[in-house]
């Protein structure tokens, strides 16, 4: 943020600027390499802190609860509904105060902003640090995924015996380190089985420990390989669901821009700012829904967070449909009241907040989807690989916007004919950009139908209760595969 900000302060970082005059004169000067250069620089280094600080924050902040308490299990559940709400208002704000500054003010106060509230930020967390429960490093989690897969490789050969045949030695050490819960041996994917088989005495060294982890693995590893398996058709579901979400930006704006936006004789809404409805209704929905709605849930359901991640998750696929048909239905109106009343720009005779509807929609999708994805993939990711499972949470929005370009791209060169502009020409009142929302509707409904049968056929990651942590002895368990 401080490269950005002086790009924005210093004359030799930015271009002079632009006048109106000097614009109609066609004489406006560019940005330099080296200008350009150093904003890009600067955009990078803010993408790689934001790569650092969102997969962590979630996970530093659920290892402040102890999760072997009920009131620790609680905390967890009201801190991803608060840690979103803290996000959404910071959005808010963002997309209101520093915009109009940035828009009305000054560029420079716009983004020193933030800068500031950054560096205030980074103060405060390190104020902190004695207060904070410290979880030590292991290293790398992606190295025991390569292991467990190396190691039942190796052992492809060596078939597992059946149910009702002796089982075979497993390797089941105790737990150490931040690992909280045990994972019991399961069939599910029982070829991964292999990669904890004790074939050969001289697979372990006289402590007990594995000579070779890359030929033996732990039952817990194992498990955890398994975990990840079983997350990946649930991660590409909510991949699907987070298309209509990108619509906000884009094809919400266009809408906005051909409506009346004017609130009494001298206010006019900024067409960009009508996202902040969605962070309203998620401001206003998440205190409530944590402090009611979830204790009254609670008692009829006796779950902890009062339906169940993917209950929530199904939930919010649900709205996002909803959203898209609504917004289809309103640009039909919009569209047929634009035609009926022409006007020189194109603006239907409509006031803007008839996309309220679709917006508050897309907030309730967002309360319920986005927090449930949050913490099915913090609950449900091994403990040590909670940042990388947020991580692929990030990804999702990166996946699901290269999906909706490359779907815009489609519908561009499908609904284009000779005689007829294609859906989403540029000028919206000549296109369909209301069948372009249909189509996202019903990829949803298809998408929700593969949803619910993963989450039928999802098993929740078991657990036994966590063994003595003076316990040092290595345990061999006898486990039918």
């Amino acid at each position: 943020m401080l490269t950005v900000t002086l790009t924005a302060w210093l004359p030799e970082l930015h271009p002079p600027q632009c006048t109106k005059q000097v614009q109609k004169l066609g004489q406006c000067i560019g940005p330099t390499k080296a200008q350009l250069g150093i904003l890009i620089m600067g955009l990078g280094f803010l993408s790689i802190g934001s790569g650092g600080v969102r997969p962590c924050s979630i996970p530093f902040g659920v290892d402040q609860f102890d999760p072997t308490s009920d009131e620790g299990r609680k905390g967890i559940n009201s801190f991803f509904n608060w840690y979103y709400t803290t996000f959404t208002v910071i959005l808010l704000f963002t997309q209101t105060v520093v915009v109009y500054i940035q828009d009305s003010v000054s560029w420079v106060i716009g983004f020193g902003m933030p800068t500031l509230c950054m560096l205030f930020s980074i103060i405060l967390f390190f104020i902190g640090t004695k207060i904070y429960v410290h979880v030590k490093a292991e290293g790398s989690p992606l190295s025991g995924i390569f292991h467990v897969l190396s190691a039942a490789y190796k052992k492809r050969g060596i078939k597992l015996p059946l149910d009702s045949e002796a089982g075979p030695i497993f390797y089941d050490p105790p737990l150490k380190g931040i690992v909280l819960t045990k994972l019991p041996l399961t069939n599910n994917y029982r070829f991964l089985n292999k990669a904890a088989m004790v074939l050969e005495e001289d697979e372990l060294k006289p402590d007990g420990t594995c000579v070779n982890p890359w030929r033996l693995c732990t039952i817990q590893q194992v498990e955890e390989v398994k975990c990840l398996i079983r997350i990946i058709p649930i991660w590409s579901a909510g991949i699907i669901s987070l298309i209509s979400m990108t619509q906000q930006g884009t094809f919400t704006v266009s809408q906005a821009l051909k409506m009346d936006r004017h609130l009494g004789p001298h206010f006019q809404i900024p067409a960009g700012s009508m996202g902040v409805i969605s962070f309203i209704t998620i401001g206003l929905w998440l205190p409530f829904y944590d402090r009611f709605l979830v204790p009254a849930l609670r008692k009829i359901t006796k779950h902890e967070g009062g339906i169940t991640v993917l209950q929530r998750i199904g939930i919010g696929i649900v709205f996002s449909i909803l959203s898209m048909v609504v917004a289809g239905l309103i640009e039909r109106v919009r569209r047929v009241s634009a035609m009926l009343h022409p006007q020189p720009l194109g603006v239907a005779p409509m006031s803007v907040m008839w996309l309220a509807p679709q917006l508050i929609l897309m907030g309730f999708c967002e309360a319920f989807n986005i927090i449930g994805q949050i913490e099915f993939f913090n609950r449900q990711f091994p403990e040590h690989m909670r940042s990388i499972g947020n991580s692929l949470f990030s990804c999702s929005f990166a996946v699901a916007s290269y999906l909706s370009s490359i779907l815009i791209t489609i519908v561009h060169h499908a609904t284009r004919t000779k005689i007829r502009p294609d859906w989403l020409t540029n000028d919206i009142n000549v296109g369909r950009l209301d069948y372009y929302y249909f189509v996202i509707a019903g990829m949803g409904v298809l998408n929700l139908i593969y949803f619910v049968y993963c989450a039928k056929n999802y098993s929740y990651r078991g657990s036994l209760q966590k063994e003595d942590e003076h316990y040092v002895d290595v345990e061999l368990s006898s486990i039918k595969a």
